[in-house]
């Protein structure tokens, strides 16, 4: 097992982020007076998933960068590694899962990545055999120290932002993110409370921390939740991370992050995707089982499908679950 990130590893990675990376605001929550939301939608690519991939391909030797770089990815990630890769002249593949939204596939193309679709089971495999066959250099989305690190710098502009904060609420897919903020949270200021959220339809991180051990929730399952961004399983190197560091995690409903997003987009003025709006969805409606105090909830993206973006402003239907996987 490889050592658990640092502060000092995230303070690094700051300055490969300058210049590339917004440095977000804390927005004072309208509806809730304890509540800032940390709005990483608003990055350049629409999701936190910049930062890591930014720090990632910064650390790339001139040798590396000239054989290209390789993901997998349901999108968020892809998009923010493709847009890192094109900065520095690095050329890009991303293999997508199937059932992945339409808009954050095309994305990805536009940044200038080729795209691989395929079973969601085989993103891994498909990744690696890539990365053998062609020479690249596999950046996974959270599975890495990097982008760990690159993750973690939210925690530490939370911290510069509001040093008083008691609880920061962080979604939980493959947990790079969550890995991340609680290392920088807990090594700054050890009295806050880091505290993960994920769907109740793809709760294998609260599973696997309850039971002590790494456990897997094939793709059948994980595909029931409509946030797409949330559907992977922890890795080694996160578990080991949430492990040691993070304080709990609580579920949400797919109609609590129904009703979120469409609140962070009417009233918050944020354009947020489903897997955003799980830490405000678990604010929402479980604060009671959430440590009281100064609040804040990260809203980790904006990629969000058209047809969900016009039903949560108009009001016309409910956040639509995923497909099944094929």
């Amino acid at each position: 097992m490889e050592a658990l990130v640092t502060v000092d590893d995230i303070r690094a990675a700051l300055t490969d982020l300058a210049g590339v990376v917004l440095r977000t605001p804390l927005l004072p929550c309208r509806w809730d007076d304890q509540l800032w939301l940390k709005p990483e939608s608003l990055q350049p690519v629409g999701s936190f998933k910049l930062r890591g991939a930014t720090h990632a391909v910064a650390r790339l030797d001139p040798a590396r960068r000239a054989r290209g770089v390789v993901t997998h990815s349901s999108g968020n990630h892809g998009q923010a590694l493709a847009y890192a890769a094109r900065a520095l002249g690095v050329s890009c593949t991303v293999v997508i899962p199937d059932g992945a939204p339409a808009t954050k596939v095309d994305q990805v193309r536009a940044l200038g990545a080729e795209v691989r679709m395929v079973p969601p089971a085989d993103r891994l495999t498909v990744a690696q055999a890539i990365a053998a066959e062609q020479g690249r250099t596999l950046i996974p989305p959270f599975d890495d120290r990097r982008i760990i690190a690159g993750q973690g710098s939210i925690g530490i502009e939370v911290l510069e932002d509001l040093p008083e904060v008691d609880v920061v609420l962080v979604p939980i897919g493959g947990g790079g993110l969550a890995s991340g903020v609680a290392t920088a949270v807990k090594a700054i200021r050890p009295s806050t409370r880091v505290v993960g959220v994920e769907p109740a339809l793809a709760a294998d991180a609260q599973e696997s921390l309850a039971s002590g051990e790494l456990l897997i929730w094939d793709p059948a399952r994980t595909y029931r939740t409509s946030a797409d961004g949330l559907r992977t399983n922890l890795s080694a190197l996160t578990f080991a991370h949430l492990r040691e560091r993070l304080d709990g995690i609580v579920t949400v409903s797919e109609d609590e992050i129904g009703a979120a997003t469409t609140r962070l987009i009417r009233e918050a003025r944020l354009v947020v995707e489903p897997s955003g709006a799980v830490a405000t969805a678990a604010r929402m409606f479980h604060a009671a089982e959430l440590p009281a105090g100064r609040t804040v909830a990260v809203v980790t993206g904006g990629n969000v499908d058209p047809a969900v973006l016009a039903a949560a402003v108009t009001g016309s239907g409910t956040v639509a679950t995923g497909s099944a996987p094929r």
